[in-house]
């Protein structure tokens, strides 16, 4: 397969301010210009995919269709295995319309404590599309594997990454600092899912600025 290189400027096709955060801190190093899809007030695209790489490439293609410039679009979610991978892709859906995480993150333990395991092993995924106006897609996958703690730890972060402990780690997702969890190297170590993905996505369609 033939890589393209991302230069000049790029959709994020997102409207979480989360994310937006993330993915400009991950792109900055880049020279990258970015604007996001809720800037641009684009509309958001059914997610009628069955899995985190579906749902990336809807949003990253709508997103350059209606702008005619490349766009990048994640979907990542948490997957409990004792649930059998849910909330997996319906995460966001999980804190409704008005992303309610702390009842997300309290559903999820009610699911745990309605099946009676003491299994709290939980991977956060994430997929990520590069689109082109010309149909043209680089995709990528990535995960991180931890323990759900309760009750939630950290007011950093966003979505569920206070009840989040990765592996090796003794505080959560939401106790970390945006460069602990997402900083690249060397300043960072590439921690979260959506870094470990980036870091595919830069090695092969990103030049570093010198």
């Amino acid at each position: 397969m033939n890589h393209r290189r991302l230069a000049g400027k790029v959709v994020i096709a997102t409207h979480n301010p989360g994310k937006l955060a993330e993915m400009r801190d991950l792109l900055a190093p880049y020279g990258i210009e970015t604007v996001s899809a809720g800037e641009l007030k684009l509309a958001e695209p059914d997610e009628t995919g069955t899995t985190f790489a579906e749902n990336a490439r809807i949003k990253a293609r709508a997103a350059t269709q209606a702008t005619g410039l490349p766009a990048f679009a994640d979907d990542s979610g948490l997957a409990v295995s004792a649930l059998g991978g849910e909330p997996g892709i319906y995460s966001a859906r999980w804190a409704g319309p008005d992303k309610d995480f702390a009842r997300a993150m309290q559903t999820i333990e009610g699911k745990l404590d309605a099946v009676m395991t003491t299994d709290r092993r939980a991977q956060f995924v994430a997929a990520l599309c590069l689109a082109w106006p010309d149909g043209h897609t680089e995709e990528f996958e990535a995960r991180v594997d931890g323990t759900l703690v309760w009750p939630p730890r950290g007011a950093a972060g966003f979505g569920y990454d206070p009840m989040f402990l990765p592996d090796g780690h003794d505080r959560t997702f939401g106790e970390m600092s945006a460069e602990e969890k997402h900083g690249l190297p060397p300043r960072g170590k590439g921690l979260s899912h959506r870094a470990r993905d980036f870091m595919k996505l830069a090695a092969t369609c990103l030049k570093r600025e010198s």
